[in-house]
């Protein structure tokens, strides 16, 4: 874009503004830069920076019945571009059905560093890695390894602007490291990862490291059937698990009866204890390490998001408190349905049990007969009434007795509910960053503790390696 961005929005806001006095709007103007690094079999294949840039345009006009919205998103507009866009959301909004959602858009004032310019990431910031990397290939080699790979750094900066004055920026850094070794003409396989801000606390040969460790677990082989075992949850896996929690916790469905949320007889389970473990689920922009913005920015409506929220602040919440549900997600038109307060999520998830402190190999001490996971993937819903979930383990199933690790068996498919996990809890460690594997490609931002959990349920055994 060679205009400046918050003159994008300045334009856009003038241009309904001149429309129609009756209108109301927000305008979302973000630019990305995103810069990655690729490998397999022991060498770099692809490196290379990106960049994009688009404007979202929401409108609000005066309809029979109510307001109708209007909502378009376009890539890569100079001022004419921002123009016609409005225009065309406009005609959207004046011919639209009255959006249920629709609410007064929020008013403020200009946001210091509100003009300032985006910052870009570029090949500087993955430097060390790729320096890393030539040691971590060597050792591969060294030792009858393959490794595959993928490091990646973006930086995203939204500017916001509303009919109501306000005035908002926030620059976004996030990345995700993701390293899997092979062996043994790929009959084993292990799995690391990490989240970060911009690889500063990324230590690339110390997950090296964990990948040889799993490869050795796994040169012996036990065989195991299905069935239900104390099963040791890396952070890893206890995020796949609780991101999906944290979606399907929307209010309105809770509300209506249509989730494991929903109170029998009516309402919610909010002020329910649904574990005896003292383990809190929180979402906090300010967090040290997975901050985030701190006011909505939602580029469409969805049951969780409302695009007439833009710019409502969304400050530190608490989701479950020492094992009781204490806030769903609202909007403000779901909290004016369900009757709970507004709570915007912050783009941040930790899962926290009081005074923990043990990491993985502590927990797995603590095991007599059991399993340590490698990692979950391919998670399916099966049941949004108690939240059932399906999926696969990948990349190691370790074996645990005595509290040593002595093989590792097959891979298994499992059925379990995240709520009903939570209420399994035998120990939780110390919270760590780490990346779910699963859903990394939408959700980067979590710190969750290892979990050790009673009872497992590995429903099948899983065809394959």
């Amino acid at each position: 874009m060679t205009t400046p961005a918050a003159e994008l929005v300045e334009i856009a806001l003038a241009e309904v503004a001149r429309t129609g006095p009756e209108l109301g709007a927000a305008v979302l103007v973000s630019q990305s830069s995103s810069m990655n690094l690729r490998w397999a079999l022991n060498g770099l294949t692809t490196n290379g920076l990106t960049t994009s840039g688009s404007v979202t345009v929401i409108v609000g006009a005066p309809v029979t019945g109510g307001t109708g919205s209007g909502v378009l998103t376009r890539q890569g507009l100079d001022a004419r571009g921002v123009r016609d866009l409005v225009a065309d959301t406009v005609a959207l909004a004046r011919s639209a059905e009255p959006a249920e959602d629709a609410a007064p858009f929020v008013t403020g004032s200009e946001q210091p560093g509100f003009a300032d310019p985006g910052a870009e990431t570029g090949a500087s910031t993955l430097a060390p890695v790729a320096e890393a990397l030539g040691e971590v290939f060597g050792r591969s080699r060294e030792n009858g390894r393959e490794s595959f790979g993928f490091a990646l750094h973006e930086l995203t900066t939204t500017w916001l602007g509303t009919t109501g004055g306000l005035r908002y920026r926030h620059e976004q850094p996030q990345g995700s490291i993701q390293l899997t070794g092979k062996a043994g003409a790929r009959s084993r396989s292990a799995y690391v990862a990490r989240g970060t801000r911009d690889f500063s606390d990324v230590d690339v040969l110390a997950l090296d490291d964990e990948i040889a460790t799993r490869l050795r677990w796994q040169e012996r082989r036990i065989d195991l059937g299905p069935g239900r075992y104390t099963t040791v949850l890396p952070p890893t896996s206890v995020a796949d698990l609780m991101v999906y929690y944290h979606w399907s916790a929307e209010a309105r469905g809770a509300h209506e009866g249509r989730t494991v949320f929903s109170r029998p007889g009516g309402g919610t389970r909010v002020g329910e204890r649904i574990t005896g473990s003292p383990v809190s689920l929180t979402s906090d922009p300010y967090h040290h390490e997975l901050g985030c913005a701190d006011r909505v920015l939602a580029h469409a409506s969805s049951e969780t998001a409302s695009a007439f929220d833009n710019g409502l602040p969304s400050p530190a919440v608490t989701w479950l408190d020492r094992g009781t549900i204490s806030a769903l997600p609202t909007t403000r038109h779901t909290a004016g349905l369900t009757g709970l307060p507004v709570a915007p999520t912050p783009e941040n998830l930790v899962l926290t049990g009081e005074n923990g402190t043990a990491g993985t190999a502590e927990l797995v001490a603590g095991v007599e007969r059991g399993l340590l996971i490698g990692s979950l993937w391919y998670i399916r819903e099966v049941d949004p009434q108690s939240l059932l979930l399906t999926g696969l383990t990948r990349d190691g199933v370790y074996v645990v007795e005595n509290g040593e690790i002595v093989g590792a068996a097959g891979n298994f498919r499992f059925n379990e509910s995240p709520v009903d996990v939570l209420s399994r809890v035998e120990a939780y460690g110390a919270t760590e960053v780490c990346l779910s594997r699963e859903w990394c490609d939408w959700y980067t931002r979590t710190a969750m503790p290892p979990l050790r959990i009673d009872g497992f349920n590995m429903s099948t055994v899983a065809e394959g390696s």
